[in-house]
């Protein structure tokens, strides 16, 4: 359907461009946006079906499941199917197996309660880790040591030593593994075209980057309750402390609240911070690096007991690079920046719920996304715009740079199933998710301490003892972190 020349393909390449530049990219980009989902969609040819497994699957409100309907044109050719669930909750299970069956795949199953169960079968060629944060590094190293390719979702890690570990068994076995941060190929290449122009010099040396993350929610005391029939509670806690199951009017230290816990993920900073401070290492050519020192501008004190969310609902941590360069995630409170254009020099239309609102005159501080600041222009992106402070920054061509990313793939998971076969490195590899993940690691350590401390990218050292000790955690028995 898409081999060059054809109608249909032109069809589809000029109907594709016109919907890019109908939400304000120019018209170049558009153009080549719409010729690579071309040729992902063209090279997604059927070959032997790899057979993925979901560990981490059924939730309403879980990844799992978002993931599989998220697998673009590698699952409509064939190119993979699911076949396999695994969820420490019963009542996940059954929901998983009910939905995957309504969507076609008649054979899926999920009996398993422990994901070892999963690693152990020989016919799984992937796994898809969903989990709550602090199983991810724990599953990943086993399922890579086990000899099957892995796609985690962000946060790669709960902390900085699982990060390295990670990054050091990916490399030691050879095995692929894309971390979920798929705003590096989705979102209409939104984000990719910002990190163009950035590391094309448009806005020239960049002083400050805002990452707009939000707020933490705040809960106050949970009191105990009991554990949900169907959920193994122990195994769901793994290498973290033994406390009571909570739940109290939605909130809980369990099933997706669990974010909200330093016990188990990092709030806002590994959350939407694995997504936005993942832009802005990219754009500062950052992979595998990053700042030399953090502290924290502002935050609010999180709740003190170790019976409610605890993670600092309002907060400002600045990293700032060997050049001078800071990296500001927030909460809120940024910049607010007005008359910024697109790139046919528009100032865009505000839609809420499919209806226009008014016209953006101004980019609040508080607005989810990323502003990027240089010594001669500026840019915000996010998943829904992306403005500049003269539309030139945007509108003429940019060579695509290799060094950014060999290819312009335009589906994560697509981009992950390609490596796969390839066994090429994906745009999110082991070193993008670990290098990002600590960034975030050592922003919540910041916060924690409420220290200004040196960082040593290299060495993955600070310059306090205390600070230190927080780069690992102890495990509860029996559960040891694999090397």
């Amino acid at each position: 359907m898409y081999e060059r020349g054809t109608l249909s393909r032109r069809g589809f390449l000029q109907r594709t461009a016109n919907a890019l530049m109908a939400v304000g990219l120019p018209s170049w980009f558009a153009r080549e946006q719409a010729y690579a989902l071309g040729q992902q969609q063209a090279t997604a040819k059927p070959q032997d079906t790899l057979r993925f497994a979901v560990i981490g699957i059924g939730s309403p409100a879980s990844r799992g499941l978002q993931l599989v309907d998220a697998s673009g044109p590698s699952l409509k050719s064939g190119q993979i199917t699911y076949v396999v669930g695994c969820d420490v909750d019963a009542r996940h299970r059954k929901r998983a197996t009910e939905v995957m069956r309504s969507k076609g795949f008649k054979d899926f199953d999920c009996p398993y309660n422990d994901y070892r169960e999963v690693l152990q079968r020989k016919d799984i060629d992937c796994v898809v880790i969903a989990t709550p944060d602090h199983w991810h590094a724990q599953i990943a190293i086993e399922a890579m040591k086990a000899g099957k390719d892995v796609y985690c979702e962000k946060p790669l890690t709960l902390t900085v030593e699982e990060a390295l570990a990670v990054e050091k068994v990916a490399k030691e076995t050879d095995r692929v593994l894309q971390t979920g941060s798929q705003q590096r190929t989705e979102y209409n290449g939104m984000f990719r075209l910002a990190v163009e122009a950035v590391r094309a010099g448009r806005i020239g040396r960049v002083k400050l980057i805002e990452c707009r993350i939000g707020e933490n929610p705040t809960s106050g005391p949970i009191p105990e309750a009991p554990v949900p029939e169907g959920l193994d509670w122990d195994f769901w806690l793994g290498p973290t402390p033994k406390v009571p199951y909570r739940y109290k009017d939605g909130k809980t230290n369990c099933h997706y609240e669990f974010r909200w816990w330093y016990e188990y993920s990092g709030g806002k900073m590994t959350d939407w911070g694995a997504h936005h401070i993942d832009i802005a290492q990219w754009a500062l050519n950052k992979d595998g690096s990053g700042p030399v020192l953090v502290e924290v501008l502002r935050a609010d004190a999180p709740y003190p007991g170790d019976d409610g969310y605890n993670c600092h609902p309002r907060f400002q941590v600045q990293f700032t690079y060997e050049d001078g360069t800071r990296v500001i995630a927030m909460s809120g409170g940024g910049t607010t920046v007005k008359g910024l254009v697109n790139a046919r020099g528009e100032i865009p239309t505000r839609v809420q719920k499919g209806k226009p609102v008014g016209k953006i005159e101004a980019i609040s501080g508080d607005e989810n996304g990323v502003l990027i600041v240089g010594e001669e222009g500026t840019i915000f992106v996010s998943r829904s715009m992306l403005l500049a402070s003269d539309p030139k920054i945007l509108a003429e061509p940019i060579k695509l740079s290799q060094e950014l990313y060999p290819g312009r793939p335009t589906n994560h998971m697509q981009d992950f199933v390609d490596c796969v076969r390839s066994r090429r490195q994906p745009i999110c590899n082991a070193t993008v998710g670990a290098s990002t993940v600590i960034v975030c690691h050592i922003g919540v350590i910041a916060l924690r301490t409420g220290k200004k401390l040196r960082w040593d990218p290299k060495t993955y050292r600070f310059d306090d003892t205390q600070a230190n000790e927080m780069l690992s955690r102890p495990r509860r028995a029996p559960w040891k972190l694999p090397t």
